[in-house]
């Protein structure tokens, strides 16, 4: 106990005018957190979720954890959370699933009740396993430090002490707990670590845990001081700007990455893995249109910068415009359609690119509202021959991303009389002998 102590002053996590929430699961580690808090004299709640996935087995957790917190008079809060429906419906791993539940409920009820943080019972081998889990997946010097006594909300008292540490408190003070079956199963990555691959570092190191941990902490400084290294470097390569769409997006100045390292700092928070990251720099001298993805992100090479993005939506369906007024297109982009007089053509901004004014009489409703599809073409305002929408954009010097999220607007015959943000159709535009004008606004909506 004297040493969680005092790894709780050194490192300022806890105050003992502060109140904290305790993750209980009511495994060997979380009891030992609650009850070590309580006897530390650190006002504490207890917090714990049923993710019902081990029928009874989650329920007798349950009401173990709260005849526990009655015991020592410790107010207790639980959620129920259908986690299976959830993984299918995020189209996650039930792992992941979890995390994410548990995780954003603590943060919820820490808000509510005014929790000034939210202890978990994360430890030495923990961490140990984290950094092996890394290691073995791929990782740059951060995954190295394993984990942290500090993530936001999140706080980690326990990180100086191992397991058998816990299960000898636990002994003295002649306190029970339960045991989560499924971490008696070597049938995920980090139970297999756990189960298999330290207890064979062991025969070689009986103190590889230690040691691991060590390592791991002189890294945390190590890696401090080079991620100020790389984000002074980080403010010449890294920026924001517009595409011609007004969409934002991220840029990096490609002849400014002078190493992978670089290249990982500023790629890993967009989700791309260590070895995707090794693949781009590899061909940081491919041409224009070179595509990457992560879960979250897409990447593309266009010239001399690459592009990240969020990745859009597979498919936007088409919008059909039954008469005028103002419609939104897929959330984001407000169309206004509306007739006017000819004699009111010199006040309208037919010269912005936002605006198009049209010949009334040479089109008929419905019209759409559709990205562009494989074949389109058009006869741009000013020109007699027409021209496949791609080529047009290709002319444009259009990235990738913006011929992706580029829209059209057609006519109930199917032609394209608005490269939208772009350019009218010739055919469709105001002539003298124009007598009614149709009139149409496109602009982006704030987030």
């Amino acid at each position: 106990m004297k040493r969680v102590a005092d790894y709780i002053r050194k490192y300022h996590l806890l105050t003992i005018e502060g109140k904290y929430l305790v993750a209980l699961s009511g495994g060997a580690d979380s009891v030992a957190l609650l009850l070590v808090l309580r006897q530390l004299g650190y006002q504490v709640e207890a917090v714990h979720c049923n993710f019902h996935l081990r029928g009874k087995e989650s329920d007798h957790d349950e009401q173990f954890c709260r005849q526990l917190c009655e015991k020592h008079n410790v107010s207790f809060h639980v959620a129920h959370f259908d986690t299976v429906e959830y993984a299918n419906l995020h189209h996650v791993s039930i792992e992941m699933a979890a995390r994410e539940l548990r995780y954003h409920y603590f943060g919820q009820l820490a808000h509510d009740i005014g929790a000034d943080g939210v202890c978990v019972a994360h430890h030495r081998d923990d961490s140990v396993e984290t950094v092996m889990l890394n290691l073995i997946r791929g990782t740059g010097i951060d995954g190295l430090r394993g984990i942290q006594p500090v993530n936001g909300l999140i706080i980690r008292p326990l990180l100086c002490v191992g397991r058998d540490d816990v299960l000898c408190y636990l002994a003295e003070i002649h306190q029970d707990y339960v045991t989560d079956s499924s971490n008696l199963v070597d049938d995920v990555a980090r139970n297999k670590i756990r189960l298999n691959i330290l207890p064979a570092m062991r025969e070689i190191n009986p103190s590889v845990s230690d040691s691991i941990a060590a390592t791991s902490r002189r890294l945390v400084e190590v890696a401090a001081i080079l991620n100020d290294v790389m984000a002074e470097k980080a403010k010449k390569v890294l920026f924001e700007k517009n595409l011609q769409n007004n969409s934002l997006v991220t840029v990096l100045k490609k002849d400014l990455i002078d190493s992978e390292h670089l290249l990982f700092y500023l790629l890993s928070p967009y989700g791309f893995s260590p070895a995707q990251i090794e693949m781009i720099y590899a061909r940081l001298d491919s041409p224009t249109g070179t595509c990457f993805e992560s879960s979250t992100h897409q990447l593309l090479f266009d010239r001399n910068e690459i592009l990240i993005r969020k990745k859009p939506e597979l498919s936007l369906e088409p919008m059909r415009i039954p008469e005028s007024g103002t419609y939104v297109y897929a959330g984001k982009m407000k169309f206004r359609f509306s007739f006017a007089s000819v004699e009111d053509f010199h006040k309208m901004p037919y010269k912005e690119a936002n605006y198009a004014c049209l010949d009334a009489a040479a089109i008929s409703f419905p019209l759409i509202v559709r990205q562009v599809a494989q074949g389109d073409w058009f006869i741009p305002f000013g020109m007699k021959g027409k021209k496949l929408l791609s080529d047009y954009m290709t002319d444009r010097k259009m990235t990738l991303f913006e011929k992706q999220e580029q829209l059209v607007l057609t006519e109930a015959g199917g032609n394209v009389i608005w490269l939208v943000n772009q350019r009218p159709d010739n055919r469709y535009c105001v002539t003298p002998s124009t007598k009614r004008i149709l009139m149409i606004e496109c602009e982006m909506m704030s987030d």
